[in-house]
């Protein structure tokens, strides 16, 4: 496999698709030898499949503001592979939506899903629809435009989106009350869903709980855990939010936060009050972050920039993509930190990882660490198949069991001459094999 050649290709085919192609780069990058070793997936064409979605939806909604106005937004649905099961993925709802983040968004899902060994194929989707400065009625509306447009290609064993940036429980249901109106039944077809309505326990703290496992994992192999720990955090959502509390209660210290705004830095650490008060920054509608060094003086408030440039153990970042750079990467490590899990989807540029593997840094890919999220995304799509709600114990439990099988996944196939973890080369692998080995099983679809 020639993997220029392939990439050239793929980019005559997608002219501008930055996000995607980076994507499907560095995957191919990791799996070369792979294929280099197994000629049947050269032979039954395994890439050129894998690398494009089935297929792509693409609408417009039209829906009306309270002030009367007639807005038309772009929505999206990127059904990538299911080869090991229901297409499964999230909804994002934000300005910068755009096919290109979908597909890449898709692309890394596949694989994703893959290391939790759930039965869930790759999928994504979304609007440049801002729910922002929105009302509850118009956000409705939206949703329920979205949803007359998707319904017909989603249910529980065809595709189960999930929510995703900008939409949370109340845009989940809104989408669901709409499909039910449509498809005239009760069927687990979303996930993240009220939990008096067939959601599960854990879901919206699951990808900042399973980060923070997973960083656990890694940590240990260098025979170290949270205790005592620095660590620097971005974003203040509810990955932030989950992998703050779990960082607290592992006797750590999150030293920041960030927002689009900048970033706050509190020596003191965000714990108790201060990790509840993330809820409230949420709510507000605002996106900000700077009111939390107003209401706590203890911390200060940097506009306009990212928190790697504070001395740190672990760095955990969990905004959006490409958020940490080469010069980001290079702070980090001359400051301290020697480990980095990903707990956004692609949050460090290609630069940024090759700083950190070279410098022998504890790094975790998202696809790996963020996994958490869509493990309990399919734990709740158990539950629902069972008609039945497990306790929070068990949910964490089996949640904790999957991002410590994924990490033992990304060891076996990712550990190198001497010791050290590629943990990129080691998630890229086992992923693929596990979605190639089915699609050569079930031939050329």
């Amino acid at each position: 496999m020639n993997i220029d050649n392939l990439m050239n290709d793929l980019e005559k085919k997608h002219p501008g698709e930055a996000e995607y192609l980076q994507a499907v780069r560095e995957v191919m990058e990791s799996i070369e030898d792979v294929i280099t070793d197994n000629p049947q997936f050269n032979a039954a064409g395994i890439i050129e499949r894998l690398i494009e979605p089935d297929r792509v939806l693409i609408f417009k909604i039209p829906w009306v503001g309270d002030d009367g106005e007639v807005n038309v937004n772009l929505g999206f649905r990127v059904q990538f592979n299911n080869a090991i099961g229901p297409y499964k993925g999230g909804l994002r709802f934000h300005p910068s939506v755009n096919l290109s983040i979908l597909k890449f968004l898709g692309f890394e899902q596949i694989f994703k899903n893959a290391l939790t060994t759930l039965p869930m194929g790759g999928a994504k989707g979304g609007s440049d629809f801002d729910p922002k400065g929105k009302s509850d009625a118009e956000i409705m509306r939206f949703c329920q435009g979205f949803m007359l447009e998707l319904w017909k290609l989603i249910g529980p064993e065809t595709d189960v989106p999930a929510g995703d940036i900008g939409v949370g429980g109340k845009e989940i249901g809104y989408l669901y009350g709409m499909y039910k109106k449509l498809a005239r039944e009760h069927t687990g077809v979303l996930t993240g869903k009220g939990i008096n309505w067939g959601g599960s326990l854990i879901r919206p703290e699951a990808t900042g709980f399973g980060a923070v496992y997973f960083a656990q994992e890694m940590l240990a192999t260098k025979g170290e855990n949270f205790q005592g720990k620095r660590v620097c955090l971005s974003g203040f959502g509810n990955v932030a939010w989950g992998a703050a509390r779990k960082i607290q209660e592992l006797g750590g210290k999150v030293l920041t936060l960030s927002g689009p705004d900048g970033y706050i830095y509190d020596p003191e650490g965000v714990s108790g009050e201060k990790i509840e008060y993330m809820l409230e920054l949420r709510a507000s509608n605002q996106d900000i972050v700077q009111p939390y060094a107003e209401e706590f003086p203890g911390a200060k408030f940097h506009a306009g920039k990212h928190p790697w440039e504070v001395p740190c153990d672990v760095a955990i970042p969990c905004a959006t993509q490409n958020e940490l750079n080469e010069e980001d990467a290079g702070n980090l490590v001359s400051n301290g930190c020697f480990c980095v899990a990903e707990g956004a989807n692609m949050p460090s540029t290609p630069e940024a990882i090759e700083v950190f593997l070279e410098n022998k840094v504890l790094f975790g890919p998202g696809k790996a660490v963020n996994a958490g999220g869509v493990a309990t995304s399919g734990l709740e799509m158990s539950q629902n198949a069972m008609k039945l709600n497990w306790p929070e114990e068990e949910v964490d439990t089996r949640l904790h069991q999957i991002m410590k099988n994924i990490h033992e996944a990304c060891v076996k196939h990712g550990t190198e001459a001497g010791g050290f973890v590629n943990y990129v080369k080691g998630a890229n692998i086992a992923g693929f094999l596990k979605v190639a080995n089915v699609m050569l099983d079930q031939g050329v679809l």
